[in-house]
């Protein structure tokens, strides 16, 4: 790994002589909270009064990185929004499983994915809903079944009161990682929107897919992000060269599953790392390469061709690993403190199921906290 590479410690912190203050922050309360980067992206801009997720092996990454946050380990069905803090945002990266393209695409009212509807019924169970909201999930969201499942849920927010845009986020605007993803951003339509943060047109966060779904909408909102500055920092960078690689009878089986294209290609790219996932091309598995020195979109360990392979140059030879869950970590934008306790595949499944830091933090700071600051107008 290059020595320079450093990510970015959000968070708060006073020295210990310094008496606390009271905490300006709006209030965040998070749902399908994962391993709490979000929560870590979220912290200069807002107070989380309120976590949850019913995983418990991500629960353990959360507490481990996010002592004295409020956080309820069940499943959103079992969660009673009558007894919940006020919140002036509330943030739901909802399952992807039954949206995804590489899923069973059931759609947004299947078990899985169907769950944001329970998201909604807390938030209606509140005694003051928050009057910002942000969903975030897979492309698919908006592109599957001609968008009808995006459609579905802009009904379903703009019937409940808000104003509502979507954009396309990649995190390869910020980290050598090729991670799209949807972000849903709601309004109380009381609210008066500064107009820097709308457009009248689609921007570049706007997608074809996304500008399709948008025609016609009621309630439908242009949200203007500034674009992000060129990202400089490769793959190559966040690599740990000093891990140890496959033995040679294991790199081999691998190197022989990489097509006659591929390997050509990786003998001429001068790339000292290739990142990879085994798919399976006519009837037969193969390792598929990238030669952009940028990682494929990070998954769940769930299967033999979710785990993402690295291959290595060692001198003269070629060697292959399983990317390191602290390399999955960097990938995501997670400082090298971030506590990833449990085993391997913990560790993995813990960044495959999460939000980019980098990502959730520029939107929060060029979108969420200036809507939170004018959601204040409401009280």
């Amino acid at each position: 790994m290059n020595a320079a590479y450093e990510a970015p410690q959000y968070g708060l912190s006073r020295s210990a002589s310094e008496p606390p203050k009271k905490d300006a922050r709006p209030s965040l309360l998070e749902f399908f909270a994962g391993s709490g980067l979000v929560s870590h992206a979220l912290a200069p801009y807002f107070r989380e009064d309120w976590a949850n997720d019913i995983c418990s092996k991500k629960a353990a990454v959360f507490w481990a990185n996010h002592k004295g946050v409020p956080f309820t380990l069940c499943s959103i069905t079992d969660v009673n929004g009558r007894r919940l803090p006020p919140g002036v945002l509330s943030w739901a990266s909802f399952p992807c499983q039954d949206l995804s393209l590489a899923g069973n695409g059931e759609g947004i009212r299947a078990r899985r994915s169907g769950l944001v509807w329970e998201w909604l019924r807390v938030m209606a169970e509140m005694p003051q809903s928050p009057p910002l909201l942000a969903a975030e999930n897979v492309v698919g969201l908006v592109s599957t079944d001609g968008g009808a499942h995006y459609r579905e849920l802009h009904a379903a927010l703009v019937k409940r009161g808000y104003k509502v845009g979507a954009m396309l986020l990649d995190a390869v605007h910020w980290l050598p990682q090729s991670r799209p993803r949807i972000f849903v951003v709601a309004v109380d339509a009381r609210v008066r929107i500064p107009r820097s943060l709308t457009s009248e047109k689609p921007t570049w966060a706007h997608s074809a897919a996304i500008q399709k779904v948008a025609a016609g909408l009621d309630g439908w909102i242009w949200w203007n992000l500034p674009k992000p500055e060129k990202r400089t920092m490769t793959l190559s960078e966040l690599v740990d060269f000093s891990l140890p690689c496959q033995d040679a009878a294991a790199s081999g089986k691998n190197l022989a599953m990489i097509p006659p294209a591929h390997m050509r290609r990786l003998q001429e790219s001068g790339l000292p790392v290739v990142p990879g996932y085994k798919r399976i091309r006519n009837k037969k598995q193969v390792l598929e390469l990238r030669f952009d020195d940028i990682a494929g979109c990070l998954r769940t360990p769930a299967g033999g061709s979710s785990r993402q392979y690295l291959v290595i140059k060692q001198g003269k030879e070629w060697r292959t690993r399983i990317l390191h869950p602290r390399e999955a970590a960097r990938l995501m934008g997670a400082p090298e403190t971030f506590r990833l306790p449990g085993a391997f595949n913990d560790g993995y499944r813990a960044m495959g199921d999460a939000v980019a830091v980098p990502v959730a933090a520029y939107l929060a700071k060029h979108l969420l906290a200036p809507l939170a600051a004018v959601c204040d107008d409401l009280s």
